[in-house]
């Protein structure tokens, strides 16, 4: 056709360049450098700098939000979040990477514990919760960076009232960063954390000093704390109920098991057993898990005592900023100001880390299922979508560091859920009987912090549902929109088979489409009749039976083997195993022609009944109308009429 051979039109090919390499079985998808060979990647801890410009960036809103949270008691429901961290979500996501070295974290685990639809449905749920975990992460990491600029004394007279737009120019340039294209660079990510870890210390050093010479602050804590709760069996009951909100102090687990492929291994690392990675990888996540426990403790305790509580509240100085108020407030406004570059800075790459798992994400499960436009394979169509959703989340929540806290929460706790399930179900399936009890414990710790969290702040999960309902609706019509795909990746045929084919070859070859019912005698002999007088076709030619077996009809796109098989001692039969009949019945017609040079024929009787119903009954379980979707296959795989292999309908 004319139009197919015009050059496309620049601004196309630049948008969806890559398009033909992203989302094939083996190829690397989304924005990322393709992970280095595993004696070829980064030591762990320098990849854990690139997961902790996500982990590591919440310091710079979670002390305030500890304290909106739980007043006075901040420091003993950190201790609790701590106490979570280090023996709840660590060894789960420690037992993930074992259990799923390449980076496919909790999602794979569960997604190969269901098959058909209901797997298909259960992943593209988490998606959408791990869509509002990464596009809240966005969204929240440029309101506080926003934040910071505006409460900069220097800048606040100037910049007063301007968060939303600051929010919003934020989330645009992050996305023209990335659809210039976008490499994360691993050095830059120890840059940003080392620089803005030292100076989180220097503040917590100058905090606990003041705290220390100035020894009232912590019997009026005390003593407040005391009169306000009673005892520390009250005050860690309260803890407990108060700890979900401060869930997202458990943000970055996901996003460490994520960069496992970055991850430099042993030289006898292979890629089914790459054990150096994964013992460094364990490293990575305990590493930074104790590293943010340390500064969640020391931070919540220092801005607890030396900031005022009126502060905290929105409107306040310290709202959304408590640890760069301490810095302008202890060590003056120069140090505060080099600090609040440094927190915009990581904040501002903590949201290029998410958008990036976004796109890696995407890729890795829909466009295998069959469940994204063609486009959605290519990034830069992708930046324009997230960015214009974290346009209307942002817009949403007016910028607010608070408001968004409940949903980041909720995508953070049901992603840990997730993989808290995920191995329990691996540590019973493998005998280990003790950690099976550990992680039911762990699992149903995180269902109630879920549960609550969801409760006091149903925003969450209103727009993870929102998420959800727009990642199935558009998953369900891009699969409906490529129905009639030949995806059939590869055509495999046994020994038998490949006689079958060539003996036919010789002379017009004509192929039966029978179910199978008894396979008996009687039925093959009276298809053949039938389709003879269907068709008027004299008696001496010859036919093969073709029978296809659905296996799995939610799959989208897999390999075909076909085998040989003589039934009765004379009727030649291809048994094939498919997700769809028509595509396996066209993959294999096309195959036949390709490698013989003849056009095949092949014979059907019509489907009984609704026409519609059998649209659906092959849509959802790949059988039904099989003759015309067969010959709608062919036609839109093949073009040409004259190489196209015929479909008789009698």
């Amino acid at each position: 056709m004319a139009t197919a051979e015009r050059p496309p039109h620049r601004l196309r090919a630049w948008m969806l360049k890559g398009l033909s390499d992203m989302g094939r079985a083996g190829g690397h998808t989304g924005p990322h450098a393709a992970p280095e060979p595993a004696h070829q990647g980064q030591p762990w801890y320098r990849v854990m700098c690139l997961t902790g410009v996500d982990y590591f960036s919440t310091l710079g809103y979670q002390p305030g939000i500890a304290a909106l949270a739980a007043g006075l008691l901040s420091p003993v429901a950190t201790i609790v979040l701590v106490v979570v961290t280090l023996a709840g979500a660590l060894p789960v996501y420690r037992r993930v990477a074992q259990e799923s070295p390449h980076g496919e974290g909790s999602i794979a685990m569960l997604e190969r514990l269901l098959s058909f639809w209901q797997g298909k449905l259960f992943v593209l749920t988490l998606l959408g919760f791990a869509a509002t975990d990464f596009l809240i992460t966005i969204t929240l990491s440029a309101a506080d960076a926003s934040t910071h600029l505006v409460e900069n004394p220097h800048l606040e007279e100037a910049l007063h009232d301007r968060q939303l737009v600051i929010t919003l120019i934020l989330i645009a340039l992050l996305g023209a960063v990335f659809l210039k294209g976008f490499l994360e660079a691993i050095g830059v990510a120890v840059v940003l954390v080392g620089v803005y870890l030292a100076l989180n210390a220097v503040v917590v050093v100058t905090g606990l000093w003041h705290v220390l010479t100035e020894g009232h602050l912590v019997t009026d804590w005390s003593s407040a704390l005391t009169a306000e709760h009673g005892n520390a069996l009250a005050m860690i009951g309260v803890a407990l109920i108060v700890f979900p909100k401060l869930a997202l102090g458990l943000s970055g687990f996901e996003t460490g098991v994520a960069v496992m492929p970055h991850v430099k291994g042993d030289p006898g690392d292979t890629e089914e057993s790459p054990r150096g990675r994964i013992r460094d990888t364990k490293k990575l996540l305990t590493a930074a898990a104790v590293i943010m426990s340390c500064f969640l403790i020391t931070t919540s305790f220092i801005t607890t005592l030396l900031i005022p509580e009126m502060e905290f509240e929105p409107g306040g100085q310290a709202n959304g900023r408590a640890l760069a108020f301490l810095a302008h407030d202890h060590l003056g406004n120069v140090f505060g100001t080099v600090y609040d570059i440094s927190t915009i800075a990581i904040l501002w790459f903590a949201g290029a880390s998410a958008m990036a798992g976004l796109l890696n994400l995407m890729p890795r499960y829909l466009p295998r299922y069959g469940m994204a436009p063609h486009w959605a394979r290519a990034v830069r169509p992708m930046v324009i979508v997230f960015t214009l959703v974290g346009f209307l989340v942002t817009w949403i929540f007016d910028a607010d560091v608070d408001a968004q806290g409940g949903a980041y929460a909720t995508g953070v706790l049901v992603l840990i859920s997730s993989a808290s399930i995920a191995v329990t179900i691996a540590a019973r399936k493998a005998g280990q009987r003790g950690w099976f009890i550990a992680f039911t414990v762990i699992s149903v710790v995180f269902l109630y912090t879920t549960v609550v969290n969801v409760i006091e702040r149903p925003d969450g999960v209103k727009i993870g549902a929102c998420f959800i309902a727009g990642i199935i609706l558009i998953s369900l019509l891009s699969r409906l929109t490529r129905a009639f795909e030949l995806r059939v990746t590869s055509v495999a045929l046994d020994d038998m088979a490949e006689r079958f084919v060539r003996d036919i070859a010789s002379r017009k070859i004509r192929f039966i489409a029978n179910e199978p019912d008894s396979r008996d005698a009687t039925e093959y002999r009276e298809k053949i009749e039938q389709i003879r007088a269907d068709n008027d076709l004299p008696e001496q030619e010859d036919f093969v039976f073709l029978e296809v077996t659905v296996t799995d009809p939610s799959e989208f796109e897999a390999g075909l083997t076909v085998r040989g098989e003589v039934m009765h001692h004379r009727y030649r039969v291809l048994t094939l195993e498919s997700s769809s009949v028509p595509n396996a019945l066209a993959a294999l017609l096309l195959h036949v022609r390709n490698t013989t040079g003849a056009v095949p024929h092949i014979y059907f009787e019509w489907t009984e009944g609704n026409p519609f119903a059998n649209f659906l009954r092959f849509f959802l379980f790949g059988q039904g109308e099989v003759a015309p979707v067969t010959r709608e296959v062919l036609r839109a795989a093949e073009p040409d009429r004259a190489r196209r292999p015929r479909v008789h309908t009698g």
